[in-house]
Parts: C-alpha cells; structure tokens; sequence
C-alpha cells in the first residue's frame, strides 16, 4: 500500500486525507479546526476502501463506526498535528502499519516559479514565503501547515502542489495585463489563474471518461470546464493544457462568486475611492467579503439564492441573472478561443448540484452545438453523468471533482522521480 497524507491548511484550520494512492482508496479524513481559540476542535473519520468522487459510477466512501471527535485547546498547528497523529492511533488506520510515503500540501500561488509538483526543501519554503505578497490571505497559512507538518512527519518528503501549476501553459497573449510592462515586470503582474488542481482533476477525468485520453484524438479535445463553488472558475484547455482561465493576478478576477465581485471596470475603485473615502483595505474587504452574490441579494449560498428567486425576491433574481450573464460570456470567450468544444464540464458544489444553473448558463448556446437533456440535468446521481441529448454535438458532464486525491496522485509523482 502507498499511502499518501494530502494536508489543506489555513490561518486557523486544516483539513486532511489519507489516501492509498494504489487504489485510489481513501482510508481516513479529518478537520482540526479553531486553531488559537480557547477551545479547539478536531474530527477524524476512517471510510472503507472505495473512492466515490475518484471514478465514476463507484458507490460513495462507507463511514464505519470508528470516529474522533474531541474539543480542547489547539494553541497552533504543531499542536494541531500531535492532535491528528493521536487520532489515527486511537482510530486508525494505524500510520505505523500503514506508513504514508509522502506528505501532499495543496499551496495557492506558486507564481510564474512552479510549474508541477515540488519536493518542498528549504529553498521551496523560501519562495513560498516570498510569494505571499501575490496571495497573502493563503501562502502564509499553507507554510504554517506545511512547517508543522514538517515537525509531526520529518523523515518522508513533503510535496506541494500549487493552484497556479495547470495554467502555466497560458500563451504570453492570454496572461499579459496590457499595463505598464516594466511595472509589471517589476512586480509580477499578469495572469495565473487558479483551481488548477480541480481543472486538472475534472478535464483528465471528462476525457477518460469519453475515451479520449490515450488515443491520437485526446492532444486535440477541446474543453471548457466551469469550477463554480464559492469561488468560481472557467478554464478553457485543449489537448490538456490550459489556453486561457477566468481568474488573474489573484482569485478575484471573472465570474461572480458567493462574495468576490469577480470581473469590474477598475475606474470603480477609483471613483470609491474619491467619492466614497475608501480606502485600499476597505476596497479589497469590499471586493472580496462583501460582493458577488452576498453583495447583491444578501445571501452566498446559491441554494438560497434560488429558494429567495423561486419565491419572488426581486433582488434574488436580478443576483442570478447577473450570475448566468456572466457564466455565457465566458462560455462564448472561450467557445472562440477553442473554435467550438467537444465537451463542456460542470464541477464543485454549484456546478454538480444546481441544475438551473447549468441549463441557464448553456440555454443560448445552442448555435454551437450544445443541446441539454431536462431530465437528465434534473436528475441527481453519483459519479461522473452526461447531461446532454444523445444527438448533442458537444457532450456536456457532471463531473464531481477531488482536489485531494489529484494532490496524492501529483505528489506521489513527484517522488517518484
């Protein structure tokens, strides 16, 4: 059995899997969370062999008896890993039968730097750290997991996995910002796009799944893949790789997002900032807490959103129409940067759950090919699911994605190079 740890951590949270990489079984998972609080809390759940998001039609991970929940005082994420460690002794699967061969750390922004996945060594530590001012809200936090992960599991190799790696394939054209080029030069300003690991993740599984992966057609699939959780992406890759994606310098950029205002004229800041007397922190609160969905109709879950339109709220409605304008124009950029697409993917919470917004955000594309099936968009089911007609030149998929097996799987490549 190769096992490997997949660590997602935040300024005050880590979320973790084990994940036997041979079989794509996940054996354990667990949350560690209200790190720095007076009392902290940690779960620790071990699942049965069987992988339900890693392939499609598998039956959904079985929970088994054996289940950790405790509250106490986790004072940092060192303590945060002795508390993870005393989980798996008491619950299992025991990690000194079960030894994981590597550790996996999802990073958000590896820069224009890293490009795959990457043995972390005091060098990659520094350049992490350095990277923060690209994403200061995430870098510092998934170091500090990374650190004390390092402390709790010192003698196997630490592997990072960065958000921005599948899309440093972008041509010059897609990432250059058409500003000052020394000023941005000088301060690293273009495109990196994010979600990468998902977009991976989904658009290899669309094409395994259409059997299209390892045969001479695959280097030429085309595909537009639409992340939509509370943050929200469109990649648009062809043959594999990523051409061209919705998010930017930062995870701000492109569609509307549970409270990311997503794309604006930046004359708006501008103007708030005289007329409204914001100031930089008060613009980056507004645009990233404050906006999107939230900022419009005073919810971000779309599910809400929907029950608040379905009933009559006018401010509902006008939230999911901007939503939905935004998710075609999106499709139409990318449906002409590929020249048309063979198949279209739907993935994260909103996009495997809410089946209006799919058939609204696809409903005038029919001029290129694409033709949804009702009743198989309203139907819920596991695995990856076609939604489209029989007759549907372009092949449109439900396909759940699983960022943490895609980190076991990058990471188990890396070390075995």
């Amino acid at each position: 059995m190769s096992a490997i740890l997949v660590v997602n951590s935040g300024s005050s949270s880590f979320k973790y899997q084990l994940i036997d990489v041979d079989t794509e079984a996940l054996l354990a998972s667990g949350l560690v969370e209200r790190i720095g609080e007076a009392v902290g809390r940690a779960t620790h759940t071990v699942t049965a062999a069987g992988f339900g998001h890693g392939r499609a039609g598998e039956p959904a991970p079985t929970v088994l008896d054996a289940t950790y929940d405790r509250e106490l005082p986790i004072p940092d994420h060192t303590a945060g890993f002795a508390v993870m460690l005393e989980a798996f002794a008491e619950n299992g699967p025991s990690l000194g039968e079960t030894p994981p061969v590597a550790v996996g750390h999802r990073v958000v922004h590896g820069g224009a730097r890293f490009f795959e996945p990457t043995v972390i060594t005091p060098l990659v530590e520094i350049n992490i750290e350095d990277l923060s001012v690209l994403a200061p809200l995430h870098n510092p936090a998934n170091l500090q997991g990374i650190r004390a992960a390092k402390r709790a599991f010192p003698d196997i190799p630490h592997v990072a996995v960065f958000d921005t790696a599948f899309h440093q394939t972008l041509a010059p054209a897609a990432y250059t910002y058409a500003i000052d080029r020394e000023l941005a030069q000088a301060h690293r300003v273009r495109r990196y796009g994010f979600h990468g690991t998902s977009h991976k993740f989904v658009s290899e599984a669309a094409a395994r799944f259409l059997g299209r992966d390892n045969d001479d057609t695959g280097a030429d699939l085309r595909q537009i893949v639409f992340h939509l959780g509370n943050g929200a992406s469109v990649t648009a890759i062809r043959g594999g790789r990523s051409v061209d994606t919705s998010m930017g310098l930062t995870p701000l950029e492109g569609l509307v997002m549970g409270t990311r205002s997503g794309d604006l004229d930046p004359a708006v800041l501008i103007h708030l900032a005289r007329r409204a007397g914001k100031s930089i922190d008060d613009l980056d609160d507004l645009l990233n807490r404050r906006s999107g969905l939230l900022g419009l109709a005073d919810v971000s879950d779309m599910r809400d959103l929907v029950a608040r339109k379905d009933a009559g709220d006018e401010a509902a409605a006008l939230a999911f129409d901007v939503y939905i304008h935004r998710l075609r124009a999106y499709a139409g950029a990318y449906l002409a940067q590929l020249g048309g697409a063979d198949v279209i993917s739907f993935t994260a919470g909103v996009g495997e759950n809410a089946a209006p917004v799919r058939a609204e955000a696809l409903a005038t594309l029919g001029f290129a090919g694409v033709q949804i099936d009702p009743e198989r968009n309203a139907a819920r089911a596991g695995g990856i699911r076609v939604i489209s007609t029989d007759a549907s030149p372009v092949t449109v998929l439900v396909v759940p994605t699983n960022e943490e097996l895609e980190i076991a799987r990058q990471s188990m490549q890396a070390v075995s190079r």
